[in-house]
């Protein structure tokens, strides 16, 4: 029965009927072997005895050999899937990493875009209050040129009535002669 040990894949019904149709013939052999003796009842009895230990020490080697076979796959199914977090979380880690360099990199590109934006707009905006200055500036320049024509004339006219004013004083002190 010591190859059954060594075929973990052979089912319990099967490993139960083998044992149990073995210890049957066992027990034929020794009433054959030894008949009309009294003591085949007792030697029956210590053997069936005898084999009904060996029966549950076998049972229980193969128990604990199933035990030690299923600790052993989840001992490895743990440690694979310990493997394989590590490993997902490694890979998570990397992909965490490039994406902060990425939003690091956009980021820096959001900015230049915005002081590129605010640069145009100061840049419309003194356009637009240059515009405005100009405007002012030309209408301030074309007012004062009416002015020099206005003040052109006031002289003029001034110059030409000191002109009369010196004639009068002229008559008026020939006259007073």
């Amino acid at each position: 029965m010591s190859h059954t040990r060594d075929r973990p894949h052979v089912t319990k019904s099967t490993l139960d009927s083998s044992s149990s149709s073995a210890t049957k013939d066992s027990l034929r052999q020794e009433r054959v072997s030894r008949p009309g003796s009294s003591g085949p009842r007792d030697v029956s009895n210590d053997s069936s005895k005898n084999h009904a230990e060996s029966y549950f020490s076998r049972r229980e080697d193969r128990l604990s050999a199933r035990k030690k076979a299923e600790e052993e796959m989840t001992r490895t199914d743990y440690k694979k899937m310990f493997e394989k977090a590590l490993t997902t979380n490694k890979r998570l880690k990397s992909r965490l990493e490039t994406s902060k360099q990425e939003l690091v990199v956009i980021q820096e590109q959001l900015q230049r875009a915005q002081q590129k934006e605010l640069k145009s707009e100061l840049g419309s905006n003194m356009l637009e209050t240059e515009k405005k200055d100009s405007w002012s500036v030309r209408k301030k320049i074309s007012d004062m040129e009416e002015q020099l024509k206005v003040k052109a004339e006031v002289e003029t006219e001034n110059q030409r009535l000191k002109d009369e004013n010196g004639a009068l004083i002229r008559v008026i002190t020939k006259l007073s002669k």
